[in-house]
């Protein structure tokens, strides 16, 4: 063959074997990918944000010690990037913003409303999967595509406690109290409006402050209505507070209802000073799930301790990203918000994780639990109330 001719297809050859070997190099997926947690992880609920990150970080640790996430034919490793919200929403966009620096894929952000709401912008700009465990409706309603939650809404938690407590023997007249939170007064409103819709007697219907422990006015209007049972959606150490001045007031014979932030140690002992104490709570413990005590004994044997708050769902939001990778075979964002919204992925402990288009949790359920013998036991629970 003439030299001269060869030179050209020698050189052909060198471009295809280049543009080969870049689209390969292009296709590889790095070889670590970052998962975000924003979580309060200082002040007074540096426990749950904590437990939090703890869930996250035993997820990460036992895939890769299992060979990672296989992408493409590819061994992906997991990395934690964590940042502290403290829960307080300036801090929690300062977290969004250090977390989108960090290129993380997800992030599992954040525990509070609204931080995760002042936050979701942040995340949404740069087509980051936002997987909150905080309950608020207006959440998932900003109508920015990244907002996912990871359990059931205020919504199904606001029927919980309005029928559960429509339903408790004899009870005559109700007494409802908020803390004057966004939280608390939407609760409270909306257990309120169900009662009243329901034909029972709202007697007597407070807001406060969160910071308040002086309730002499609530407590008389509960004396005087006759109310036999108490709506509280206000803190723990409100609560705490709430039950001993009911109790001095020779009310004992009431029964209390409160959300999540009254499921803590402080009514452990202080509400035995009641007929009955119940809360619910759209974070189910991991001894009610099927894989639970599986996962129990794994977190206990790692961090050497008992879990808080929501580790298990921090624990299957990892795996449950995992899965959506490599069923993706691919690190694109995108895909992987589309992926998480359109299948049944891989959940351990709760086995039933899947956002809806809308981006709420499909399968959230809330529970309500009964205080009795020095600890909250499991009364019911439903997923449609």
């Amino acid at each position: 063959m003439n030299p001269a001719r060869r030179a050209p297809r020698l050189a052909l050859a060198g471009l295809c074997l280049a543009a080969a070997l870049l689209s390969a190099a292009c296709s590889r997926p790095p070889e670590v990918l970052r998962i975000g947690v924003a979580q309060p992880l200082s002040g007074e609920l540096a426990s749950q944000g904590g437990d939090m990150l703890n869930g996250a970080t035993l997820a990460v640790e036992e895939i890769n010690a299992a060979g990672g996430v296989r992408i493409g034919g590819h061994t992906v490793k997991l990395e934690l990037v964590s940042a502290d919200d403290k829960a307080d929403v300036e801090a929690g966009k300062a977290a969004a913003a250090q977390l989108v620096k960090s290129d993380v894929l997800v992030a599992i952000a954040d525990l509070n409303s609204g931080v995760s709401i002042a936050a979701a912008p942040t995340y949404a700009e740069a087509g980051i999967p936002q997987l909150a465990i905080s309950t608020k409706p207006a959440y998932t309603q900003l109508k920015l595509p990244t907002t996912l939650r990871l359990v059931a809404n205020d919504s199904l938690q606001a029927r919980a406690i309005g029928e559960y407590a429509r339903q408790l023997d004899g009870a005559k007249a109700y007494a409802v109290l908020d803390d004057g939170t966004p939280y608390g007064k939407g609760l409270a409103d909306d257990v309120a409006t169900l009662l009243a819709g329901r034909g029972q007697a709202v007697a007597v219907r407070q807001s406060t402050d969160n910071k308040t422990t002086d309730f002499e006015a609530f407590v008389g209007g509960v004396r005087k209505a006759g109310a036999d049972v108490v709506v509280a959606m206000v803190s723990d150490f409100q609560a705490e507070a709430l039950v001993q001045q009911l109790a001095a007031a020779g009310l004992s014979g009431v029964r209390l209802l409160g959300s999540d932030t009254l499921k803590t140690d402080k009514l452990l002992k202080a509400g035995t000073a009641l007929r009955a104490v119940y809360v619910t709570s759209p974070i189910l413990e991991a001894g009610e799930l099927p894989a639970g005590k599986q996962f129990l004994v794994k977190f206990r044997s790692r961090f050497k301790g008992e879990p808080v708050y929501g580790a298990h769902y921090a624990y299957d939001a990892v795996y449950l990203v995992a899965d959506a990778l490599m069923r993706n075979a691919s690190t694109d964002r995108a895909a992987l918000l589309d992926r998480l919204k359109n299948f049944d992925g891989n959940a351990p402990v709760t086995g039933s994780m899947r956002f809806r288009g809308d981006g709420e949790q499909r399968y959230g359920a809330v529970s309500v639990y009964r205080l009795a013998a020095g600890r909250w036991t499991p009364v019911m629970r439903s997923d449609s109330w």
